[in-house]
């Protein structure tokens, strides 16, 4: 199957309410200019709460009233159900404002359950094979890639002793999983069979286990039939850079097993998803998606599941340095964010460095995504990413 998630594919009209962080000018100045508003009082810590996707017959009550409860509430009126509203302030404002303009309990409570998962976002925990993951601090995902064609260590562990010796190293230097992936997702790159995949993985997965009983596994791929041969053989999360868009029986898999997801965005497919990527917004489209497919694996029974914002996968640089200061805006979905950064081609373009170059820059912005919300960072250097959780950890 070839049905990644491409912007104009997505058609969910469901109310959506994303707190946004405005502590950045440019941002501050990006939705001023949306919104038109004449107000200039940028600060640190200002946040906005954008309602969007609002239908006519709600959208012409809430706008009298949110005019009356705010001086900072601002709209975009449409027709049909794209118009949106806009509140300035910070979340405490938010709450009361929305109290008394909802005669739509539905609505409130949404509103509430954005607003909550916002301001509880440190609270989230997961229970993973026994290991309790409480996500007031990160954690860190060891990449291993045993494909001959990755961007980075292509070809370097193909053979499984090899492999398995590399993660075991992984974890014996503070990985708290590790995600091994059999096919080459650079851009460019080329799909292989799920067989070919499978007999790249499993023997990986079964040798670390042998050695390392208690430990993480996570399976990079968004193919269903590799999905299930790596549960079967251990695994316990899957990580689906199409966030099944490619297979949905994937979602059906997961939840058989126990196991966790995480999903992310991509625009387009490997092959082609880096021939000049487009967005109107890029942090609202990834946002929207993720809450679409999010909702989907939870209402199908699925506990665990961590949202990524595909950092790399058909964004430019700039959109991947939106995407990183911006990072805060996602918690407003209520699931850990994951994000994979690690000797990305932004970093190189940015800095002029070849891949074996990079992993000082990685360490930077790892650290700046970890501040602004990222609660899993995979990482091939794993000494240096469990020194930023490490060292983050006792300073947020």
């Amino acid at each position: 199957m070839t049905n990644y998630f491409h912007k104009n594919n997505f058609t969910e009209t469901k109310l959506l309410a994303q707190i946004i962080d405005l502590t950045y000018p440019k941002i501050f100045e990006k939705y001023r200019s949306k919104y038109d508003y004449a107000w200039d009082n940028h600060h640190q810590g200002l946040l906005g709460l954008e309602i969007r996707k609002i239908k006519d017959d709600y959208f012409n009550k809430a706008k009298v009233r949110f005019q009356k409860l705010s001086k900072l509430s601002y709209f975009i009126e449409n027709t049909g159900d794209s118009s949106r509203i806009l509140l300035l302030g910070n979340s405490k404002n938010f709450r009361e404002i929305t109290e008394k303009c909802s005669d739509d309990k539905n609505i409130q409570n949404f509103l509430d359950k954005t607003i909550n998962n916002f301001e509880n976002y440190d609270s989230l925990s997961y229970e993973i094979k026994g290991k309790q993951f409480n996500f007031n601090s990160a954690y860190v995902m060891g990449i291993l890639n045993v494909t001959p064609d990755s961007f980075s260590n292509g070809g370097k562990y193909l053979n499984p002793d090899q492999a398995a010796e590399h993660g075991i190293e992984m974890i014996d230097k503070g990985a708290d999983m590790i995600d091994i992936g059999g096919e080459s997702t650079r851009p460019g790159s080329d799909s292989i069979s799920a067989e070919e995949e499978s007999k790249r993985i499993i023997p990986v997965i079964q040798k670390i286990l042998l050695e390392r009983p208690i430990a993480i596994i996570s399976v990079d791929t968004k193919k269903n039939i590799v999905a299930s041969k790596a549960l079967q053989h251990g695994a316990v999360i899957i990580n689906d850079i199409s966030g099944f868009t490619n297979d949905l029986k994937l979602v059906e898999t997961t939840k058989k097993f126990s196991a966790s997801l995480a999903i992310m965005h991509m625009l387009g497919n490997p092959k082609t998803m880096q021939q000049n990527p487009e967005y109107e917004n890029v942090v609202e489209e990834i946002y929207d998606f993720l809450s679409a497919q999010a909702e989907i694996a939870a209402n199908s029974g699925i506990k665990n599941i961590f949202i990524d914002p595909g950092i790399g996968f058909g964004k430019s640089v700039d959109h991947n340095l939106e995407i990183i200061q911006r990072l805060s805006d996602f918690k407003s979905l209520g699931y850990p964010i994951l994000i994979g950064l690690s000797r990305k081609s932004f970093l190189g373009k940015i800095l002029d460095l070849d891949v074996e170059n990079r992993d000082v820059p990685t360490s930077i912005v790892e650290t700046l995504s970890v501040k602004n919300g990222a609660r899993i960072i995979r990482t091939h250097n794993v000494e240096y990413g469990v020194q930023v959780c490490k060292l983050l950890s006792n300073l947020i």
